[in-house]
């Protein structure tokens, strides 16, 4: 396995284990999962360059337009918790309140 390869699982390995750990906080869950996105971006974009199939070209774009959505959402997500609370700790939340 080439030293690119390990760094991008390295890169994933870190973002999953900063998510796990900050989990509290609604910020850095939406950054470690952008780091997370962009790590298997890159991977899946050095895979279809690597493959000389045509339809494997596509698919790096379709993750990135996924997590463009999945950003728009959280970045909503966090406006309207801190607007609504004042802070992005997770814990405080409940759907049970009126």
């Amino acid at each position: 396995m080439s030293p690119i390869f390990m760094n991008i699982m390295l890169a994933f390995t870190i973002s999953l284990l900063g998510m796990l750990a900050y989990r509290s906080h609604l910020m850095a869950s939406l950054l470690c999962l952008e780091g997370m996105m962009m790590s298997l971006f890159i991977m899946t974009a050095l895979m279809a360059s690597n493959t000389h199939f045509s339809l494997a070209n596509m698919v790096p774009i379709i993750l990135l337009v996924f997590a463009a959505c999945e950003t728009a959402v959280g970045l909503a997500l966090l406006v309207s918790i801190s607007n609504t609370y004042g802070l992005d700790h997770i814990h405080n939340l409940s759907l049970l309140q009126c």
